[in-house]
């Protein structure tokens, strides 16, 4: 499962009650959309914010309207008991695979998240994917620790940052440090393991550098404009794959500007219509007035699908 497009779609609150009305419209639009997977409860998806009870509710509606389309769960939480029991409650309602991020208050030490790893991949039947996201956890991840962890029982795929793929020239022959990044990790993890790529901003040179899958925030809510840079990148068309994401700067520094997409796709899911105009659980907030109008008007120049 872990190729292609795997699409995190936005977990809709309404009065501080997850609105299942709303989620199954965004699960249905991505099964529409043929994604090869979804990732229900990823940092878009809200995972930290729910309750074990609402973990394993979003899981089993998730896996209900997908039908054949693999859904993974975000697993995180503070403590290693909770990481294990979320990580029951969604392999019992039906999920495919599940993602686990180094969620921390006090910072861990390399040594205490390999031991988180370890803890959990002894315990679980499905696959996991390594979430290395330290713009929102502050950890990232060694080689060496990379080496380890993948070498534990039931890692199928590493979810990296994707800044090493920011080093491309403009003639498309560029993206050196990507490739190197890449080849590198090819050489410390297991065949078996597949390497994706997130930071929609860099998805679509690293597929272009030869990622596995690209996890995309934008996927969740416009999967056919991800799926389309995916197809061009993995295609003699590569440079048009470039030049369509370039294309999406505007969206990218609305990203930037909001500490990352989790926002500007839930407004974007209340301007389309998805959602409640307030979709997210407080204390978190949509965008801003004037943030909001720049997505209203990218959103009508971009013609995202």
């Amino acid at each position: 499962m872990f190729t292609g497009l795997c699409a995190f779609p936005l977990t809709p609150f309404h009065h501080e009650k997850i609105d299942f009305h709303a989620f199954e419209k965004l699960i249905g639009n991505l099964k529409q959309a043929n994604v090869e997977s979804i990732c229900a409860m990823g940092s878009t998806g809200l995972y930290p914010y729910l309750s074990r009870d609402e973990l394993a509710k979003v899981t089993k509606t998730s896996v209900e309207i997908a039908g054949n389309t693999p859904v993974m769960v975000g697993i995180g939480s503070l403590r290693s008991y909770d990481v294990l029991k979320n990580a029951e409650a969604a392999q019992q309602a039906g999920a495919n695979a599940l993602l686990l991020a180094p969620v921390s208050y006090h910072p861990l030490h390399e040594a205490e998240v390999f031991a988180l790893y370890e803890k959990v991949t002894a315990e679980i039947s499905v696959p996991l994917c390594v979430y290395e996201n330290p713009g929102v956890t502050q950890f990232s991840f060694s080689d060496e620790l990379y080496r380890q962890v993948t070498q534990l029982p039931n890692v199928g795929a590493i979810k990296i940052p994707g800044m090493p793929f920011a080093d491309t020239n403009a003639d498309g022959n560029g993206n050196a440090a990507g490739k190197a990044r890449l080849s590198s990790l090819r050489n410390i993890v297991p065949e078996h393991v597949a390497i994706g790529v997130s930071g929609d901003k860099f998805g679509a040179l690293g597929m272009q550098a030869g990622c596995d899958l690209w996890l995309s925030v934008l996927g969740g809510l416009f999967p056919n404009t991800v799926k389309t840079m995916i197809a061009l990148s993995q295609s003699t068309s590569s440079q048009a794959a470039i030049a369509e994401s370039e294309r999406l700067t505007p969206l990218w520094d609305l990203f930037a500007r909001n500490k990352g997409g989790m926002r500007v796709m839930a407004t974007a899911a209340a301007i389309l219509g998805y959602t409640e105009t307030n979709c997210l659980p407080h204390p978190l907030q949509p965008l801003q007035v004037e943030d909001k109008q720049k997505l209203e008007a990218i959103l009508t120049q971009l013609s995202l699908d």
